[in-house]
């Protein structure tokens, strides 16, 4: 029985109900998809995820990847290799390739719920296949023998890796000391160690061409010196792809990790037996801009990543706790002879199944909104409406922070004090999925950047960098929902309060950072409340979109089946749960923001 139980429902809801992904659709440059078609699309994907690549999720784990110290090669257990063929063979990879090479063109919002259920059921298979959005990368901002690179790439099925951090550097990219040196037919020969590189090598691809940032002879110091360079596995022909001679650049380690043991993450040295021959990614030195294109795709695939374990980890708990016979009803607990329940029955059972449904509900309707932001952008930009395309890209900046951090967070957390919880002693044992999810689940508050970095990147650059203009963008939206009347008021009137006490939290803050510029150990106020501001952030969008849903579901109860009846009710339940469970807390982190002073900052290392 597979592990996987995609929820279909759920996301036809968000695509077409709450966003009306529709209205898109058979129009502009989406003209050659209907929403028959998107669904066709989704429904096959649901079959695939939860038979072809569930089925090795298991022993991928178990195995894991192993390296041929040798020879650098790494190879995958069979069953993973035949999940990874079954995606490749259904030509999901179109999804992400340049549409010149023969991608297909779907809407953001519909590619991200595809991805999403790929996530849930084995999400080494979507990292494993990122070589066709690297492509799209190299093909965009590539010269024309890049171009032909990017093409080779999607037709032979390479791989790809984004190599940024460095041993020493870790997350301070700016410190990384890998070098270029040009040469006299324009190649490049770059040295150095990468590490916690990921999908570093598989041994069902003939290529793997590393996208690596290096900083070139003469480089200044920190990011602006930086370069991307592409750099294959393989030396190849141009022009028909065939491979040469092995290139400078060779995995020498794995690392022994707590989770996603089927991906491999390895430590890649350059340059070291003989040179690593690379090209300038559109013969421009402007690493940091370029890499970005990848980092802001990666982010975005890390936040559906693990929601979408969430989602996985709420079902299994679900399932469980409708079966899993324990105790009796609390109301007559003290009659042994009382008929034993499901632990669905138990109040606090239902109160922690509400957190994981509404959770993962409503940040699945964040991921999806997030899209639809995306598909504005593609939209406006071929209407040649520039404004609009800067606006929209302003407010997906801001959101793939949100995405990612809060995002990652929450649902890293919620898998083991909840989803896992639920199973009792069951859930610590590999009889359940569920050890499983929370250890692949907590590598995605550590990917592109930690909880953290997401934190000071929203707030820094998304926020003050812009002058507040997106956040106030996005704050007038739910505030003019909130103000809008109809069903749930006094949710609305939360959600009102709480969005006042954003905004009063982001302006202490800004206050903090205005003042460091006369007395620098003020920043530290900002630093020590980053991260409290960015999950409030969430905390408010995931309760305006679950608002958003309840309203939708108010208005067709009356007149659904019984079994959309079910759905609906829960729409509703599970907004309200959240606003009532989870807005108060907003309140409360204003007054910590407005209380934080420096003195954590001030006493002795020796203290801790």
């Amino acid at each position: 029985m597979s592990h996987y139980n995609a929820n279909l429902r759920d996301i036809e809801f968000c695509l077409f109900d709450l966003f009306q992904t529709e209205k898109v659709l058979g129009t502009s440059i989406f003209s050659e998809l209907d929403r028959e078609t998107a669904m066709g699309m989704l429904e096959e994907m649901k079959r695939l995820t939860e038979n072809d690549l569930a089925e090795s999720f298991v022993e991928g784990d178990r195995v894991g990847a192993i390296l041929n110290k040798e020879t650098g090669n790494v190879t995958l257990p069979e069953s993973f290799k035949k999940s990874y063929k079954a995606y490749i063979d259904g030509e999901w990879w179109r999804l992400d390739a340049p549409v010149d090479l023969g991608g297909t063109k779907v809407p953001a919002a519909v590619r991200w719920a595809i991805a999403e259920m790929v996530l849930g059921s084995n999400p080494a298979i979507h990292i494993y296949a990122s070589g066709y959005a690297f492509a799209q990368v190299a093909y965009v901002l590539g010269t024309e023998d890049q171009k032909q690179m990017a093409k080779l790439m999607v037709d032979r099925h390479w791989g790809a890796t984004m190599q940024l951090t460095e041993p020493d550097a870790g997350s301070d990219v700016g410190a990384g000391r890998s070098k270029a040196v040009q040469q006299p037919d324009g190649t490049w020969h770059i040295t150095g160690t990468k590490r916690y590189i990921t999908s570093g090598d598989a041994d069902f691809y003939e290529n793997v061409m590393h996208f690596v940032l290096a900083r070139r002879e003469g480089g200044g110091p920190g990011t602006k010196g930086l370069s991307l360079f592409l750099i294959p596995k393989f030396m190849f022909d141009l022009k028909t792809g065939d491979l040469g001679k092995r290139n400078g650049v060779f995995v020498t380690s794995l690392e022994s990790k707590m989770g996603l043991n089927v991906s491999a993450t390895c430590e890649v040295n350059l340059g070291e037996k003989e040179p690593a021959v690379g090209y300038l990614l559109g013969e421009v030195h402007e690493g940091i801009a370029q890499m970005f294109k990848v980092i802001e795709f990666a982010r975005m695939m890390v936040g559906t990543k693990a929601i979408a374990t969430l989602s996985a980890g709420y079902q299994q708990a679900l399932s469980y706790a409708k079966t899993r016979v324990q105790g009796g009803d609390m109301k007559v607990m003290n009659d042994k002879a009382s008929p034993r329940v499901t632990i669905i029955h138990h109040p606090d059972v239902r109160r922690s199944l509400m957190v994981q449904k509404s959770y993962s509900e409503g940040m699945r309707a964040l991921v999806l909104y997030t899209a639809t932001i995306q598909d504005e952008i593609e939209l406006a930009r071929a209407a040649g409406d520039e404004a609009k395309v800067k606006t929209m890209e302003a407010l997906n900046d801001l959101l793939l922070p949100v995405v990612k951090g809060y995002g990652s967070e929450k649902s890293w957390t919620l898998l083991g004090t909840e989803s896992l919880q639920t199973f009792g002693g069951a859930g610590f044992t590999q009889d359940w999925p569920l050890e499983q999810y929370v250890r692949d689940a907590k590598i995605d508050t550590l990917y592109e950047g930690t909880t953290a970095i997401q934190g000071l990147d929203f707030f820094f650059r998304k926020v003050v960098k812009d002058g507040g203009k997106a956040l106030g963008l996005l704050g007038k939206e739910i505030q003019t929902f909130a103000e809008a009347g109809g069903a749930h008021l006094d949710e609305k009137q939360a959600l009102l309060k709480a969005l006042g006490d954003l905004n009063g939290m982001v302006g202490v803050l800004v206050g903090h950072a205005m003042a460091s510029q006369e007395s620098a150990p003020e920043i530290y106020k900002v630093g020590l409340n980053t991260s409290r501001v960015l999950m409030a952030v969430g905390d408010i969008i995931t309760s305006w979109l679950l608002l958003r849903q309840a309203d939708i579901a108010a208005e067709r109860l009356p007149s659904a089946s019984a079994k959309d009846a079910d759905f609906y009710t829960g729409k509703i339940a599970s907004a309200k749960f959240f606003v009532t469970n989870y807005l108060p807390h907003i309140t409360a982190d204003r007054k910590i923001v407005e209380a934080t002073d420096s003195s954590i900052m001030e006493i002795s290392e020796n203290a801790f």
